[in-house]
């Protein structure tokens, strides 16, 4: 499989890059339990010229579970203000029996 992704914005810069950005991502299945992950960036205004990496993902053997982005998840603010409350409450408990 082939992700070619362009038009990036100047909102967030990865290495100096800018809105120039070019990432190529190839993922190749090369036996029954490997898949080759290899990418390409490229970005004129960043670099002399474009440069790649790969990172092998190996069969874990296990369940896998989908990853999301947390960055606007209502759950997780209301996860961590439980957490924190459990927290000041667990101080304040502390405190009391001293």
């Amino acid at each position: 499989m082939v992700v070619d992704n362009t038009n990036f914005n100047n909102l967030e810069s990865f290495r100096g890059s800018d809105e120039n950005l070019h990432l190529i991502e190839r993922l190749t299945r090369i036996d029954a339990d490997t898949i080759i992950y290899r990418c390409t960036i490229g970005d004129p205004t960043a670099f002399t010229k474009p440069w790649s990496g790969e990172i092998p993902f190996l069969e874990s053997g296990g369940l896998l579970y989908g990853y999301a982005c947390h960055e606007g998840n209502e759950g997780m603010k209301g996860i961590l203000s439980a957490a924190r409350a459990d927290e000041k409450r667990a101080a304040a408990a502390s405190v009391a029996h001293q």
